[in-house]
């Protein structure tokens, strides 16, 4: 294998310095929190706030406030969120890590208008075998990500949550594998429980955003096999694809409502959403980078690979990043404002739920051991 790019590899074999240690970030929710002096100040709107992050060393972050902490309802999503991994063959102590990420608080957060423990498992589900299959598959060495097996890995994926029609004797050894793998049986387990519980588009929806996705995990494993890591614009490209978008497609899903097609995937409204899923997972590149740092072969990371192109610190890295993700963020206040002339209870509500997601998905990362420990 070839080494990786100098750049990328001085960054990886160098000091992380700033605001990239894991273990010492802690939530500091400031809602009067200043932005950086530099920043213009937009006009006050008090459902966003420059938010500190980390050890509170690097720039705040421009993001929804939290609009619910409920951690009861949280603890039980992650009661029954424990139970359902037990059921899919994960380990005592791999779903002892499903309680310790605490996706039932991801979705308690992100979900504002949900307080359905049952509906509110849809997403819990849905998320925790993404991570599973991000963790198992792609991401992490330690735990059995092979980069050159994850394509055949993610086409078993994509049988197991749209199930394909019977092929004869060819359908058996398929049937087989996808009860005999646990990270197919609950991607499949899951896909099935927001079927009964959504409407044919929705699934599909959920489906094919996931399989675009996919399509992005298998670059990042491309470029990790070669040893050759992307410029900062190509991975944020693939990256816009494989964001807290797919996520976010649940939105109405859990709020017992449907956002019909043809708004859903309207342009303006499509970048709306691609934007808040974009800003999210801004914000959890940022809280990985000391995570993805300790992997023997380091997972594409957009503050890593922003301190290889411009030949700077992680500090600085890290700073152009925060300017990035506030920057999205604006353009999606600006986007929602020009979407509040169309007549469409559904497609408000959406939008606002776009923006609870953005809030709720920044107090997780702040909060969770995840990323905290």
């Amino acid at each position: 294998m070839s080494e990786p790019r100098g750049g990328l590899a001085g960054v990886l074999a160098g000091p992380t310095g700033l605001g990239t240690s894991a273990a010492r970030f802690t939530a500091r929710l400031t809602a009067a929190a200043q932005p950086p002096p530099d920043t213009p100040a937009p006009e006050a709107d008090p459902a966003y706030a420059y938010r500190e992050w980390g050890d509170g060393s690097a720039s705040p972050l421009y993001c929804p406030v939290v609009e619910r902490i409920d951690d009861a309802l949280a603890e039980e999503v992650d009661r029954r969120l424990v139970l359902w991994g037990a059921e899919c063959g994960f380990s005592e102590e791999e779903c002892a890590g499903f309680g310790k990420a605490e996706f039932g608080r991801l979705v308690t957060l992100a979900h504002p208008d949900c307080d359905d423990p049952d509906r509110l498992l849809i997403s819990a589900r849905l998320n925790a075998a993404w991570w599973a299959a991000d963790d198992l598959y792609s991401d992490d060495t330690a735990l059995g990500a092979v980069p050159e097996r994850l394509p055949p890995r993610l086409a078993l994926a994509m049988a197991a949550m749209d199930p394909l029609p019977p092929a004869g004797e060819f359908t058996r050894d398929l049937d087989e594998t996808l009860r005999d793998d646990r990270v197919l049986v609950a991607l499949g387990s899951a896909a099935d429980y927001l079927r009964e519980r959504g409407t044919p588009t929705q699934h599909q929806r959920v489906c094919y955003s996931t399989f675009a996705m996919f399509v992005s995990w298998t670059a990042y494993a491309a470029w990790r096999h070669a040893g050759e890591y992307p410029p900062a614009w190509e991975y944020l490209a693939a990256r816009q694809h494989d964001s807290f978008y797919t996520s976010m497609t649940l939105i109405d899903v859990l709020g017992a409502y449907e956002l019909t097609a043809n708004l859903y995937y309207e342009p303006r409204v499509r970048h709306a959403a691609i934007r808040a899923g974009t800003a999210s997972v801004l914000v959890n590149d940022l809280h990985s980078v000391t995570k993805d740092l300790a992997d023997e072969n380091p997972p594409c990371n957009m503050v890593l690979l922003v301190a290889a192109d411009r030949d700077c610190s992680v500090q600085e890295a890290t700073e152009i990043v925060v300017a990035l993700h506030n920057d999205i963020v604006h353009d999606f206040r600006s986007a929602h404002d020009e979407l509040r002339s169309v007549a469409s209870p559904e497609l408000q509500r959406f939008l606002t739920g776009l923006r609870s997601w953005m809030g709720g998905g920044f107090e997780w990362h702040s909060t969770s051991p995840r990323y905290r420990d």
